[in-house]
């Protein structure tokens, strides 16, 4: 990584550091939904964007790390740091109990298992007296740092913030790795992947025990700040709105997709208190990303063609 792109990342962390100062609690709010979806859209970025898979389940990974906090807090009263570890075992073993035998299939078939997989999740989380059947689970405790406990909106901003930053470092790390371009040979040509010697089975449950863990992790903290979860909170919509910021802001690319995920939280919210436009903001919403998409289909932050193998 270049001088000048640390710079940006660095500068772009000491701004957004600095915003608690100048903005009110729903704002802050609001900042902090769009670096949920980020964090969420990184951890996608690396079974899409890097590896070229199709997984339209992503809130089954999130869902498993929410609730394994959840029912570790709330029913055996556990500190939320410890669940931690257990949360990315957890989800280590899902990624390979699931991944194992479909990351074999492509395209379609492939989007279909991983939708297929999300509903199972949900569906059992509503059935299951431990994960609190339909009404989910609800009062899990807050963490403490230092003996103070996590409350407002501005210590969560910046639990997130300091979240956020981790999940960058990672996907870079991932990125500029032999493993990462091992991931962009396959997402090229499989199949010439091959031919050169990379076990593309073998790398593709590889990306995808990295977004389980990167979209478990995410669940986990989300369920303490929440406090509550339903499976409500884990159906199709969701998964499709990760992988819509991350198509919006530009497959593989790190600084589109955390654009894309900001776009796609932020911008409703903006029209939301005008009067009229307020009221079918949605609409406009849906018009803006036709019109995005339509004249940029390579995202907000498009990938440079044969970046990812250099």
């Amino acid at each position: 990584m270049d001088r000048y792109k640390l710079a940006s990342i660095f500068g772009s962390f000491a701004i957004a550091a600095a915003l608690p100062l100048f903005l009110d609690n729903y704002s802050l709010n609001v900042l902090w939904n769009a670096m949920f979806y980020m964090l969420l859209a990184l951890g996608l970025n690396v079974i899409v964007g890097y590896c070229g898979l199709c997984d339209l389940g992503y809130a089954a990974k999130f869902a498993i790390g929410a609730y394994t906090t959840g029912i570790l807090v709330k029913t055996f009263a556990w500190n939320f740091w410890l669940t931690i570890p257990v949360v990315i075992v957890v989800s280590l073993v899902f990624a390979v109990l699931i991944g194992g035998p479909t990351l074999k299939l492509r395209s379609d078939y492939l989007a279909i298992v991983t939708l297929g997989f999300a509903e199972i999740v949900r569906i059992t989380a509503r059935n299951l007296s431990l994960t609190g059947a339909a009404s989910g689970l609800n009062g899990i405790m807050r963490p403490s740092v230092f003996g103070t406990r996590i409350t407002t909106i501005s210590q969560w901003y910046y639990v997130f913030l300091i979240l956020l930053a981790l999940f960058v470092v990672i996907s870079y790390r991932t990125r500029y790795s032999r493993f990462g371009r091992a991931l962009a040979y396959i997402r090229e040509d499989e199949d010439a992947a091959k031919a050169m010697g990379v076990n593309a089975t073998l790398y593709k449950l590889y990306a995808y025990m990295l977004g389980a863990v990167l979209g478990g992790v995410t669940g986990s903290f989300y369920a303490v700040k929440m406090t509550s979860i339903s499976p409500n909170s884990f159906d199709f919509t969701q998964s499709a709105n990760i992988l819509l910021a991350v198509i919006l802001g530009g497959m593989g690319k790190i600084p589109g997709v955390i654009a894309g995920a900001a776009f796609f939280a932020i911008f409703p919210e903006l029209f939301r208190d005008v009067p009229v436009i307020g009221e079918m903001r949605m609409l406009f919403f849906g018009l803006l990303l036709v019109i995005v998409m339509i004249t940029r289909p390579q995202g907000l932050w498009p990938e440079t063609k044969g970046r990812a193998l250099k």
